[in-house]
């Protein structure tokens, strides 16, 4: 699993082969501190995560596997879930509404489900490629695929509107994963590392890097499909929550100030 200066330096060699000039600075990275500490089911692959209602709402991957489930923060429980057809991989999902937006990975369908009853009321293709991570603003859905591209859908019929191109001191961001809208700007998950980015949705710029590899080492047990994968944000508390696939703990983190900020 790369550390983020290995990262940091295979960006500066790419761009020391192509450009003149000085260099751009480098995003700071930004620590944190564990807050709360939670039971997470060990054995859900975690695709999906956002906080709503009081609950955290989750979905997992795997074929035979792959669910949508309203969790209890305090203890870990699952109070409610449906199974994603059992011949698909779910990946993502986002509240729309009353409903729940998801997605698989490369089935190439994305499904709708009331969010009260978890029932499904309708289905969509997406040409995109593979299904990854999903987040929202007030006006727009916004998925991955798995590049370093953020596509942008109308909510009301999935179509795309735009499409945001992630890169770090003029280098593309491969393997965004998990998404989350948090505070103006799209946190993402960076598959197989310990990272998530802060990107301007506007630039698609990333600000600053948050390493969570302590959290990684204490989950990961060796397993290399445990990644950092999960991402929820309690817009009303201002908490943030973390976790990763076939973890035992989701956590509360803050974050401290990022170096140099005023």
């Amino acid at each position: 699993m790369p550390r983020l200066h290995l990262i940091l330096a295979f960006a500066f060699a790419l761009i020391g082969c192509g450009a003149t000039g000085e260099a751009p600075a480098a995003p700071p990275t930004q620590g944190y501190e564990v807050v709360n500490t939670y039971p997470h089911d060990s054995q859900a692959f975690t695709e999906g995560l956002f906080w709503k209602d009081g609950f955290l709402w989750e979905s997992t991957g795997l074929v035979g596997r792959s669910d949508i489930r309203r969790v209890n923060l305090a203890d870990g429980r699952v109070v409610q879930k449906v199974d994603i057809p059992r011949t698909m991989f779910g990946e993502g999902i986002v509240d729309w509404g009353d409903e729940i937006i998801s997605l698989t990975w490369r089935d190439r369908v994305g499904f709708r489900w009331n969010r009260r009853t978890l029932r499904q009321t309708g289905s969509f293709p997406f040409t995109i490629g593979e299904g990854w991570g999903m987040t929202r603003s007030d006006r727009d859905i916004s998925e991955g695929d798995g590049s370093s591209a953020i596509h942008v859908h109308d909510p009301a019929t999935m179509r795309e509107r735009r499409r945001i191109q992630v890169t770090a001191d003029g280098v593309a961001v491969d393997k965004l994963n998990e998404l989350e809208w948090v505070d103006g700007e799209i946190y993402a998950n960076v598959w197989m590392t310990p990272l998530i980015a802060r990107i301007d949705p506007a630039t698609g710029h990333v600000r600053a890097w948050i390493d969570l590899t302590d959290l990684v080492n204490r989950n990961a047990g060796g397993n290399p499909d445990a990644v950092l994968n999960g991402i929820a944000w309690d817009a009303e508390h201002r908490r943030l929550f973390v976790t990763g696939k076939l973890w035992p703990h989701l956590y509360e983190i803050r974050l401290t100030p990022v170096p140099g900020a005023n």
